[in-house]
């Protein structure tokens, strides 16, 4: 690996070297690190990267678009998000079977469940709830097949259900937004009087701050909710403000600070800094976000990053984090925190190269 790499492709082909053509699943994080890898190889002008993913995505779009290991009929929002490297393997490769997935996917939301509120349900396995998470899982690859297809009824569906995300799982008193809702009040993690789950958890809040800012890509400067986007992101990224540890780096559940078992989380911190560095960088967000950022990835590198023989490793990732399922997760601070803490999972290496990125440009 060259020395004077930088580090969001030293970081690229470290995943490429444990990663290789049969590994991949359709997934939203396995979709999420090679969209990153994709956007260092770009920002650095490096054409090795493109082959490597195509060869990744190669076998699993048959030549009429199917998807394997894909079904529509989980209307499950996590599997569109690995459908965003499909534009640029369209727009490079030029074969209509990238177009035809795309495709596929987009049939999905057209029929996905939605709560009454017009937000899509999570999953069809959970009915009537909304996650944060879901919104970057399925708003980016729509808005950019809205612009594509010159849909402008989409693009506005995309921003409304944005909108009215942060309506229902906005806490007044803090300004961070609660991991989930549930419409029905069915489950026992809602609460009954607002629908919404107990803890705010700093990953789900990242989702939904770069689903903002890579959704206002493809949105026309005279949209008429642009302005109320940017107004949600300048809203919830000052909130996260005050919860920002010394260290640079945030908390699993972000405002309960170093209680017992609460520790420095790698995913949501790259999360807010990728989205703080795009943001100052767009103007959506003051100049001094992007210090902030700063502050966020030195954080890491600190805490999470190692290098043994040229190749990064980086550390302090939640594994996963939901609600409801079987055995039943309850929402609690003791639920989040016992979740298993993962290194190179990609849910953190992912935002990680995507922060570094911005930060690089």
């Amino acid at each position: 690996m060259a020395k004077d790499q930088p580090l969001s492709m030293k970081m690229v082909k470290s995943v490429e070297k444990r990663y290789r053509p049969g590994m991949m699943k359709w997934h939203y994080e396995h979709g999420l690190v090679l969209l990153a890898s994709l956007r260092a190889a770009k920002l650095h002008n490096d054409d090795s990267v493109y082959p490597w993913v195509y060869s990744m995505y190669d076998p699993m779009i048959a030549e009429d678009g199917t998807i394997a290991t894909y079904r529509e009929g989980e209307f499950n929002l996590d599997q569109i998000n690995a459908g965003r490297a499909l534009f640029e393997l369209y727009d490079k490769s030029g074969e209509k079977r990238f177009e035809k997935a795309q495709d596929k996917l987009k049939s999905q939301l057209i029929k996905q469940p939605r709560c009454l509120n017009g937000v899509y349900w999570h999953k069809e396995i959970y009915p009537w709830q909304i996650w944060l998470d879901g919104l970057y899982m399925e708003g980016p690859f729509n808005a950019e097949y809205a612009k594509r297809h010159n849909d402008g009824e989409a693009l506005d569906d995309v921003a409304q259900q944005l909108i009215t995300t942060y309506e229902v799982l906005k806490e007044e008193d803090t300004g961070l937004l609660k991991h989930a809702f549930d419409e029905s009040r069915g489950q026992r993690w809602s609460d009954i009087n607002t629908g919404r789950s107990p803890h705010y958890w700093s990953r789900s809040i990242g989702w939904y701050l770069m689903a903002i800012v890579d959704v206002l890509d493809y949105l026309p400067e005279d949209h008429k909710e642009r302005d109320r986007l940017i107004k949600i992101l300048q809203s919830v990224s000052k909130a996260l403000l005050k919860y920002q540890d010394k260290s640079g780096m945030w908390y699993q559940v972000p405002d309960e600070g170093d209680r017992e078992g609460n520790y420095l989380e790698t995913s949501g911190t790259s999360m807010f800094a990728y989205t703080f560095y795009k943001g100052a960088r767009l103007g959506y967000l003051d100049k001094s976000y992007k210090d902030i950022a700063d502050k966020a990835i030195e954080g890491i590198k600190k805490t999470y990053l190692t290098e043994e023989n040229g190749e990064y490793h980086l550390g302090g990732i939640c594994f996963v984090a939901g609600l409801g399922g079987n055995p039943y997760r309850d929402g609690s601070f003791k639920y989040y925190i016992q979740e298993k803490i993962a290194t190179d999972d990609f849910k953190g290496v992912g935002p990680f190269i995507l922060a570094l990125v911005e930060s690089e440009r």
